[in-house]
């Protein structure tokens, strides 16, 4: 970075961008609202494209908004154990649909709390459902 930023030059910049996009801290619901709509357009424009341009700023308000939300809509803590019962019943899947966790026993010794899931279990349900190992931990 260029240590001898001009203050005097950037500060206009920064109010038109700011003032143009609304781009800033989330003060309110209905910016909350901008900023995912705006969000939602990024990735749109992006299209996967990790190297786009639009990532940078998707990295800025997908900032913002986690921020925002962390504040004002704190997901409950929950164990892994009942991530998994709510997986299991957003996917209709039965105790013996889960084969990568082991026989319809151990499923179930897992879910009642008695055997807790080991990392090769974690990994695979993690791959299955699409989420991150650590929802399992």
């Amino acid at each position: 970075m260029n240590a001898h930023i001009q203050v005097k030059y950037l500060l206009p910049a920064w109010e038109t961008f700011r003032r143009t996009t609304d781009i800033a801290p989330i003060r309110d619901e209905a910016h909350y609202q901008r900023m995912v709509a705006m969000l939602e357009a990024l990735l749109d424009e992006a299209a996967g494209d990790e190297n786009h341009p639009a990532m940078g700023l998707v990295d800025i308000v997908g900032d913002l908004i986690e921020d925002f939300e962390a504040e004002h809509h704190p997901l409950p803590d929950v164990t892994g154990v009942q991530a998994l019962k709510f997986l299991m019943a957003q996917h209709g899947i039965k105790q013996c649909d889960l084969p990568e966790i082991g026989s319809q026993g151990v499923v179930s010794e897992i879910l009642r709390g008695k055997r807790e899931l080991n990392i090769r279990q974690v990994r695979a349900l993690s791959e299955r459902f699409g989420v991150s190992p650590a929802t399992f931990v």
